[in-house]
């Protein structure tokens, strides 16, 4: 069976994007295939353009070991210009259905294509229970509900001492933020220990960040299902959330990680905004 493709990037996190509206088939061993760095195409996922009953269409992503992901904010603005680009969806704007509800997308255009786009993120989550993440009792506060954000929690790991910011931006986040430079810390080694950690029942997507000023954060990323990629869109603002309740940013910051740079937008109490370029690379046809 040969299945056309789409390889897009947005800040280096790269997916095989496929017109599946038509077509049915084993997504999560065709994403471990596809996505092989040697053996297949390599990406960072497969994400599949799908019909919708609720929302202009849906976005379903697959991690590179066939795990599926609630939501992808890189993915979301490669799925954006693939639709909008081919006319599928013949608009600026679009909403998309994802496991973690429907999301709103507007996209900006450079001579009739696509190169950039803001997405809704949705309201992140602070309850232990919906991130998911086994801890002690929650204490009462001011933020979600009369519940506080666990914005401290201490983990020892592989002599590691970290203190680890918990958020939900429909997919499970547990931020880091130190004061040395995020290329010193042994990521490939602690990552998938946070990951893997009984702590986090569905796994966690881990983050390790440095504050470089009110208006800048840099950071890396160790992604659930996929190890580190060179940009997370919804690991970008979990970044910037923390940041904002620990008062370390103000409501806009810049996140740059290894693929470039993403800005992210929250006023503290509403919605996440995040901004970012994408590109298509290549298209092609799989033959296996």
């Amino acid at each position: 069976m040969t299945i056309s493709f789409s390889k897009l990037q947005g800040a280096g996190n790269d997916f095989i994007v496929l017109d599946a509206r038509s077509m049915e088939h084993d997504w999560q061993r065709l994403s471990q295939d596809m996505s092989h760095r040697h053996f297949g195409i390599g990406a960072d996922g497969l994400i599949l353009v799908l019909p919708s009953e609720v929302a202009d269409l849906k976005m379903r992503m697959f991690n590179p070991d066939g795990s599926e992901a609630e939501i992808c904010g890189n993915g979301l603005r490669c799925f954006a210009k693939y639709v909008i680009d081919r006319g599928i969806v013949p608009n600026t704007s679009l909403n998309v259905e994802t496991l973690a509800g429907i999301k709103a997308v507007q996209v900006f255009i450079s001579q009739g294509k696509v190169t950039s786009a803001k997405i809704a993120m949705g309201t992140p989550r602070f309850k232990a229970a919906e991130i998911p993440v086994v801890v002690d009792r929650q204490k009462k506060g001011t933020v979600d509900g009369n519940i506080a954000p666990i914005l401290d929690s201490p983990l020892n790991i592989a002599g590691n001492k970290l203190s680890l910011a918990f958020v939900s931006m429909g997919n499970p986040h547990a931020v880091h933020f130190t004061a040395k430079p995020v290329a010193d810390f042994p990521l490939h080694e602690v990552g998938p220990k946070v990951e893997h950690h009984p702590m986090f029942p569905q796994r966690t997507n881990f983050e390790i960040a440095r504050g470089l000023s009110r208006g800048n954060i840099e950071a890396r990323v160790w992604e659930r299902g996929a190890g580190e990629t060179l940009a997370c869109g919804s690991g970008a603002c979990a970044i910037a959330v923390a940041a904002k309740l620990k008062r370390y940013t103000d409501n806009s910051v810049d996140i740059m990680l290894s693929g470039g740079t993403l800005t992210i937008d929250w006023d503290g109490v509403g919605e996440v905004y995040l901004t970012g370029p994408v590109e298509e690379v290549f298209i092609g046809e799989w033959l296996k």
